[in-house]
């Protein structure tokens, strides 16, 4: 029998603290002790990348370099970066249960600024820098490509005034290179500080036997860097526009269908170089978390092509992915039993659950789905999980569970209380955990909002909405001790305490699931 364990999904941003984000300061180490008291195995976060169009983590800048909005000032305080002085009077931010994503962007530059500077000044600062390059190869031209995009507006790459730059003439960019150094060392400063906090931040989960688990989006964003530096990847003509788009035909969020916007992979390219990108890719998401969930995994059997003169996203059609030609090759250079979860929602056909199947991730279960059909027939509920899953009452697309119960049928409350054997006064959310905890899922993940019975308007992400998503952030004060106990309780009635640790000591540790 595998192992059983849970975790709890939350990301970063979502973490209270002073500085109008969460940040890899001080709430965070809390976050990991409370996860260690709690008895849980694992902490899910969203993308670490940076964010760009709708300040959404699935569309950033780089597949690699970090979201320095993720900084903890107190901690370059202690570095000897920065002075209190520098950011206590500064307003992040009025609610504290939102983040107000405009007012941060322009709050923190001139504070990181100041740390940047203060870090050059070092008399190693050449050093440290020249040996973190060495380990993360994207630095350079991630920082090139930041400092351009600055340089022109923060415009879109297809939107640079300078074709010479877009298409990246070496003459050109030479110039820009002395031209914007203090900003390209900026840029790489601040992915350094990023690069440290993070580093420190997962020892200390790891040290008390809390596992990462991490979220690569399949698609990169139309406005990055890896299009810029390698278009022919891409589906994209000389000015690095994208021919078609990607997204998903009408699903239960849109009559439209979701429009991403991304651009469609070459992927007769990425075959001819034995997918060396996705290789180098996944190794720095392992390299990154200890667990790897992959997003829109159906996207590598088939995926969903938009013309370039759609309408909508249903303007599109179905087409052959990679499939297991793409995971051979990486099972090939990073080896067979890779910690990869595979995102498997929405719709799935027989090639997606065959691409499942050949690879032997372990796919993903939503409680929320499940209980909508009322016969009990879908793949969704409880009774009809394996346990080579990961369990979860929703994800960030979904509603927090007391909304989606709200917007339930009666009948569908009905079947849902019947069959959580929900108790009279009971809060729904407990009941649904405690369901979702009595599975038979190796894994079970429940969303912070549902642990503190959080209201609808505590939804993380709206799917093909902008706007108001990615905003949601807990009080320090809404983890109490009696949603501790809840959780500690049924992570121990249903056999999921963590026992990482004393392995740990004992040199047992392992990173299986």
């Amino acid at each position: 029998m595998e192992k059983r364990a849970s975790g709890v999904l939350m990301h970063i941003s979502s973490l209270p603290g002073k500085f109008g984000i969460g940040t890899f300061g001080e709430e965070a180490y809390r976050f990991i002790d409370f996860l260690e008291e709690t008895k849980q195995t694992y902490w899910q976060i969203l993308p670490l990348t940076t964010t760009s169009y709708g300040d959404s983590p699935y569309q950033s800048f780089s597949a690699a370099a970090g979201n320095t909005h993720f900084i903890d000032f107190d901690l370059l305080e202690e570095a000897g970066f920065l002075e209190k002085a520098d950011y206590q009077s500064v307003d992040f931010g009025q609610n504290p249960e939102k983040v107000d994503f405009a007012r941060i962007f322009t709050a923190r530059r001139p504070i990181l600024e100041k740390a940047v500077a203060a870090f050059l000044a070092q008399k190693d600062a050449v050093l440290l820098l020249d040996i973190f390059e060495k380990e993360a190869g994207w630095l350079q031209d991630f920082a090139e490509f930041m400092a351009l995009k600055e340089y022109f507006g923060n415009k879109a790459l297809q939107e640079w005034e300078d074709k010479a730059a877009i298409r990246r003439d070496e003459a050109v960019l030479a110039n820009y290179r002395l031209k914007l150094k203090d900003a390209i060392n900026y840029h790489k400063v601040t992915q350094y500080f990023f690069s440290q906090q993070w580093a420190a931040l997962k020892t200390y989960a790891n040290d008390k036997g809390i596992k990462i688990i991490g979220d690569m989006p399949i698609y990169v964003s139309a406005d990055s860097v890896e299009v810029w530096t390698m278009p022919e990847l891409f589906k994209v003509d000389s000015d690095k526009r994208p021919l078609c788009v990607a997204g998903c035909p009408a699903d239960e969020f849109s009559a439209d269908g979701q429009l991403w916007g991304n651009p469609i992979y070459a992927w007769d390219k990425h075959e001819e170089t034995h997918f060396t990108w996705w290789v180098y890719r996944i190794r720095e998401g392992l390299n990154l978390y200890d667990f790897l969930r992959i997003d829109h995994f159906k996207g590598f059997s088939d995926y969903w092509e938009i013309r370039g003169d759609y309408e909508t996203a249903n303007d599109g059609e179905w087409k052959p992915g990679p499939g297991r030609a793409l995971f051979d090759a990486v099972k090939a250079k990073l080896g067979d039993d890779l910690p990869i979860i595979a995102e498997n929602l929405g719709y799935i056909d027989e090639r997606a659950k065959q691409l499942l199947e050949d690879t032997a991730f372990p796919g993903m279960k939503i409680l929320e789905f499940g209980l909508l059909d009322t016969r009990g027939k879908s793949t969704d509920i409880p009774h009809h999980y394996t346990t080579n899953t990961i369990a979860y009452t929703g994800t960030h697309d979904n509603e927090v569970i007391n909304g989606w119960y709200e917007n339930l049928t009666s009948d569908q409350q009905h079947y849902t209380d019947v069959y959580t054997r929900r108790q009279p006064d009971e809060p729904i959310t407990q009941a649904m955990l405690r369901l979702l905890y009595g599975s038979v899922s190796s894994i079970a993940i429940s969303c912070m909002q549902d642990l503190l019975n959080k209201s609808a308007d505590c939804r993380m992400n709206v799917p093909n909405t902008l706007g108001s998503n990615w905003q949601w952030r807990m009080l320090k004060d809404d983890l109490t001790d009696e949603r501790k106990a809840f959780l500690t309780e049924i992570t121990s009635i249903y056999n999921r305490k963590n026992t990482d640790l004393h392995q740990q000591k004992d040199g047992n540790h392992d990173n299986t699931i």
